[in-house]
């Protein structure tokens, strides 16, 4: 089972769940650990090969990694918790699989905050995909990593979120890293798919500003989705959560109290 923590308020309180992104960890949610345990319980999970799941999941490490069988370990960590209903809060990729859960479970989901958020690859990022693609057999997988990293969050003012997920992706392995890089094989369907079908599940949006790669194609999105909605962080880059953490947390917060 992957590693989990939890914040817990009261067997009352309503629960949110938080999904990191591909190379991070729980830890990138520190800046809202404090201010929504006041008022929420707290799940925040590693994802496989992330922070500390790596030596808990044993055999299903060796086999290939799917987004599917990635939305199924989340769905293991409820189930035991006996979380029948959750609100569900992702960044980057982990905004992927809280849609493939969504999918999978509407009923279990409150609703959807997608900090972030992935939805179409433009062209830039395809480019850069293929180029880690050819290479990540060759090179250390941290020099790939790093370039990712500055040109997906390349201003001055990215640079905390920036270091973060370099620091976080450091404790992977290259063969780990391999396996989550293949998932790229199956995303662009993946996205094209999110993006047509509409979910009964209230959503928003928090993007950066400067989130040039995948703010465009939210805005077209939440255009034609009327259960969804966005919010833009001005002077903000990818990373929302880390960014801009009062921002954000006041928009999710107000968004929350609408849906409880």
């Amino acid at each position: 089972m992957l590693y989990y923590t939890i914040h817990s308020k009261s067997i009352d309180s309503p629960w949110i769940t938080f999904i990191h992104g591909a190379g991070g960890s729980s830890t990138i949610w520190y800046k809202q650990i404090r201010y929504f345990s006041r008022y929420f319980n707290l799940l925040l999970v590693d994802l496989r090969g992330h922070g500390k799941s790596k030596p808990n999941l044993g055999a299903k490490a060796l086999k290939k990694y799917t987004f599917s069988s990635i939305t199924k370990d989340v769905l293991e960590v409820l189930d035991h918790e006996k979380i029948a209903k959750s609100h569900f809060v992702g960044i980057s990729l982990g905004t992927i699989i809280i849609r493939q859960l969504a999918e999978w479970h509407p009923e279990r989901i409150q609703s959807m905050v997608m900090g972030g958020a992935i939805l179409k690859f433009n062209f830039r990022s395809r480019v850069l995909m293929h180029c880690g693609n050819w290479t990540k057999s060759i090179l250390p997988y941290m020099w790939i990593y790093k370039l990712f990293a500055f040109i997906i969050m390349p201003y001055k003012n990215h640079k905390e979120s920036r270091l973060l997920f370099i620091n976080e992706a450091k404790k992977l392995y290259q063969k780990e890293f391999i396996r989550w890089y293949k998932l790229t094989a199956e995303v662009l369907p993946l996205l094209r798919f999110f993006r047509q079908a509409e979910l009964p599940i209230p959503t928003l949006y928090i993007m950066g500003a400067e989130d040039y790669m995948f703010l465009p194609a939210v805005e077209k999105v939440v255009a034609m989705h009327a259960t969804a909605q966005l919010a833009v962080l001005p002077q903000c880059g990818h990373v929302v959560n880390v960014e801009k953490p009062k921002d954000f947390n006041e928009e999710m917060h107000s968004f929350l109290r609408r849906k409880k």
